[in-house]
């Protein structure tokens, strides 16, 4: 019996032994990650364990003070804090890039990211594509294509008829720019108008001196909203990402939610934030006039019309922001100020106040305050800069039943071709570079367009308004062409573009992915939304060969490249 007791006494003592070998084999591998620091859960920023229960806090705290109150807890309460989302579906890249590619954020490892798991790190789009690099050691395909011939022809002799300011006379009228305290608002709004007097943006009466949003108005010209290789372009692209927020208001008319962002140097921006993820898709059963406004497409189609040589879509670039900080707390606008609120979530959100999309169910959260969107450079002041908006003659009927009349008469373009202003010059071409535009883009919803008054007919289209673009990339929508198909004609500097693109060293999805790693924000469009491009590029190009072959390339093709009598031409900068 006694040795039977041992007998059992030592196999316990085995097993005990082996089952501590095997917890230890299975611990190493995470101890192992954890000493090299690629375990993000207990490395890094110690506060990223605890922003839930921070946030938490600061609801508890608010919902205290509040009743107390009754109103909005102190701006310092709320902790500002870095929105790196674990959610399969959440759109903010890990910040693990190269940092060749603009002003990114710090290393994963040090900010927390996903909660450090390796399989939360969302790839670049490099890294889908088995890791091919766009930037660095590679040639840069995009600086291959800005040196072809295509993309240095150069603008006719420019008169002061054809800027759309006189630097020595003209810009008096920007008082902040000439030390005057008075200052002319774009959307007329006292919201927008900013306290500080001091540090005013301009010390001397020298175009170098002016702050970027400035020099940017400057530069317009009867062909183009800024010049090729103006350095000034990227110089506004980093101040809409970095300049201080010193003001916020809703911009008043348009079916869904905009604010105008004063900075402190005395320039505005459009945001459109976040609705939607990356990955999805409009709604098989929305109506174009009901889709979303997307903050990507915004981003993306500045860079579509660059890469095309248009140049005519104001700068944009994407922003992170703090939705307590840079908005709520700098805002004047109390039918803002009103909208916010804390979700169950303990997420800060708001709804504004607009015609769709403008309430509690649909409101706009972050996590638990950090917010994206799109940044829109505004235009010169109209009360300086006047434009008129024209109908579109490709206009849709915007009813779920009515269709326009291009839709059912195959001529329509004969009676548009007979109307001023398409009758002469080049603003029936015009059309047909932004129907090109749209139609890569997927976007339905051009139903108006602007010119500067200034320039008379003899201008090109500005591109504005851009959001309902790469809403469904599994849909190619073939009515967005009928203009082209309808009128066939097309600038022969557009249509060797076009050309040069759908080639594979200058392939328009690989231009686009490298463009797009420049923003903050990026990736902007997902891999199916580029294959798009190329795919709608083809068709585009089988449009134009259908209307060659039914009329002759003459007929079709306009020349734009000899002489100076178009008013679309490239530039380099001068």
């Amino acid at each position: 019996m006694i040795m039977f007791r041992k007998f059992r006494l030592l196999l316990l003592m085995v097993f005990l032994v082996a089952c501590t070998v095997h917890i230890m084999i299975d611990l190493l591998p995470k101890l192992e990650k954890r000493a090299s620091g690629t375990d993000g859960a207990d490395s890094g920023c110690q506060c990223a364990h605890h922003a839930g229960a921070e946030s938490q806090g600061w609801a508890k705290q608010r919902a205290r003070s509040g009743a107390e109150a009754g109103s909005w807890p102190n701006k310092h309460t709320l902790r500002i804090l870095q929105d790196f989302s674990s959610e399969p579906n959440s759109n903010h890249t890990s910040p693990e890039k190269s940092t060749a590619v603009g002003d990114k954020v710090e290393a994963p490892r040090r900010l927390g990211v996903s909660g450090g798991k390796a399989e939360d790190h969302k790839p670049l789009i490099g890294e889908a594509n088995g890791g091919r690099a766009v930037n660095g050691a590679v040639a840069s395909r995009l600086s291959a294509l800005f040196q072809h011939p295509l993309y240095k022809i150069g603008l006719p002799g420019l008169t002061d008829g054809d800027t759309l300011f006189n630097v020595n006379t003209d810009i008096r009228f920007y008082p902040r720019a000439t030390g005057n305290q008075e200052w002319p608002n774009e959307g007329g709004n006292d919201q927008e108008e900013d306290d500080e007097e001091e540090n005013s943006p301009v010390a001397e009466a020298t175009a170098e001196s002016y702050p970027n949003w400035l020099r940017f108005h400057i530069g317009i010209n009867r062909y183009e909203l800024y010049a090729r290789h103006n350095p000034v372009l990227d110089a506004l692209l980093k101040d809409l990402v970095n300049q201080k927020i010193t003001s916020v208001a809703m911009k008043s008319g348009g079916t869904q939610l905009k604010l105008i962002m004063t900075f402190q140097n005395y320039g505005q921006a459009l945001f459109k934030p976040m609705k939607q993820t990356r990955e999805q898709e409009t709604p098989p059963d929305f109506f174009y006039f009901s889709d979303f406004e997307r903050h990507n497409a915004e981003i993306a189609a500045f860079h579509l019309d660059r890469i095309l040589d248009f140049r005519r879509v104001p700068p944009v670039a994407g922003r992170l922001l703090n939705m307590t900080r840079e908005i709520r707390d700098v805002t004047r606008d109390k039918k803002l100020w009103r909208t916010f609120f804390i979700s169950p979530a303990n997420n800060v959100c708001f709804y504004g106040e607009c015609s769709y999309y403008c309430s509690t169910e649909h409101a706009l959260c972050g996590k638990p305050d950090q917010i994206e969107g799109s940044l829109a450079a505004f235009l010169p002041d109209l009360n300086l800069a006047k434009r008129k908006t024209w109908r579109n003659p490709w206009r849709r009927s915007y009813h779920k039943r009515k269709k326009a009349e291009w839709e059912v008469d195959p001529d329509y373009c004969d009676e548009v071709k007979q109307t001023p202003p398409y009758d002469r010059g080049t603003r029936l071409l015009d059309v047909m570079d932004m129907t090109i535009f749209d139609f890569l883009m997927g976007n339905m919803d051009r139903h108006h367009y602007e010119t500067f008054e200034k320039f008379g007919n003899d201008t090109f289209i500005i591109h504005l308004d851009n959001g309902r673009g790469f809403g469904k990339h599994s849909h190619d929508e073939m009515s967005i062409l009928v203009p082209l198909s309808q009128c066939c004609r097309v600038r022969k500097s557009t249509y060797l573009r076009l050309q040069l693109l759908s080639k594979e060293e200058y392939q328009l999805s690989s231009l686009m992915e490298e463009s797009l790693l420049q923003d903050r924000l990026s990736p902007i469009l997902i891999q199916p939304h580029l294959q798009a491009m190329d795919r709608r590029l083809g068709l585009v190009l089988q449009v134009l060969a259908d209307c060659m072959a039914k009329e002759g390339y003459t007929s079709v093709v306009e020349e734009d490249l000899e002489g100076e009598s178009s008013t679309h031409r490239g530039s380099d900068h001068r």
